[in-house]
């Protein structure tokens, strides 16, 4: 009776364990513990909280030694964590970046004469100094050293001031310098102060020859400066408004219709040169056909 009793007994608390619904698959990604160890590193790291769980979501099929690696090597250049969150947040690049190559690019950066806060500064205004080709950031700092002329003082200010020069074209970034050098008869100790190359040259332009066409700004000849000239800092760092109302003594709308036609000059004169070297290579293709053929009739 008793074993009866049992087996139905069993037979009844089966089939009720049969009826209860099972437990669904826990979703994929990184385990509680994992999560709350990684966590606990970055605060110990000096991240808050809420910094960390930023942290955590950026790339998060990423490795924790790899990110904290990252965040370590930020930290060292003397960023605070919310500046190195930052910086990661802008370029989550940097996150994939070997620690080495972190620091062997910060080494580089030093020796440039970006030190200490001058370091900071750059690397929080222009996270892409870390990722650049090393070759561009050289040629930029050749041509401004030995075609430019600027002293290592001078060229150690224009990097802290202005670091996106060193991911600049090398041809575009001479001519932007031979444009306020020879055009408008500024010399670098002047260009370094005015922060010349954080202004595009679209804008430089714009302003310099609005400025020229009224007759308020004189450009010096065989290197001769015009000492009646507005300061290149004014004419680039003022507001618009402050622009126009102080140097230019012009109204906006006027000064609207003088971007407009200026932007049709250049180009108008953009196609003429177009045309001009188009013939110029037809020419050397008539006088290459020219030659051979006198060739071939010489032998004969």
């Amino acid at each position: 009776m008793a074993g009866r009793l049992l087996r139905g007994g069993g037979r009844a608390a089966a089939a009720g364990w049969a009826r209860l619904p099972r437990a669904l698959p826990g979703a994929p990604g990184p385990s509680p513990r994992r999560g709350c160890g990684e966590a606990a590193g970055l605060r110990a790291m000096g991240f808050n909280e809420e910094q960390a769980q930023r942290l955590l979501g950026l790339q998060p099929r990423l490795g924790p030694q790899r990110r904290e690696q990252a965040a370590a090597e930020l930290l060292l250049l003397g960023l605070s964590a919310e500046a190195a969150l930052g910086l990661l947040e802008r370029s989550p690049a940097l996150l994939r970046m070997p620690t080495e190559r972190l620091r062997e690019r910060a080494a580089e950066l030093r020796r440039l004469g970006l030190d200490g806060g001058r370091l900071q500064r750059a690397v929080s205004r222009c996270p892409q100094l870390f990722t650049a080709p090393r070759s561009r950031m050289a040629a930029a700092v050749r041509l401004l050293r030995e075609r430019c002329l600027f002293t290592a003082e001078q060229l150690r200010e224009v990097l802290a001031t202005c670091p996106a020069v060193l991911l600049e074209e090398p041809r575009r970034l001479h001519h932007h310098f031979q444009y306020v050098y020879f055009r408008m008869g500024v010399q670098q100790k002047e260009m370094v102060k005015a922060r010349l190359f954080r202004v595009p040259f679209g804008e430089l332009r714009n302003r310099h020859v609005f400025l020229e066409r009224r007759g308020l700004y004189q450009t010096p000849h065989k290197g001769q400066t015009q000492t009646g000239n507005p300061k290149l800092k004014d004419i680039l760092q003022l507001p618009e408004k402050d622009f126009l109302a102080s140097l230019a003594r012009s109204t906006p709308e006027e000064y609207e219709v003088f971007k407009k036609l200026l932007a049709r000059e250049e180009e108008e004169e953009e196609k003429e040169e177009e045309e001009e070297e188009d013939e110029d290579a037809l020419c050397t293709e008539e006088d290459e056909d020219l030659d051979s053929e006198g060739s071939r009739t010489a032998r004969d």
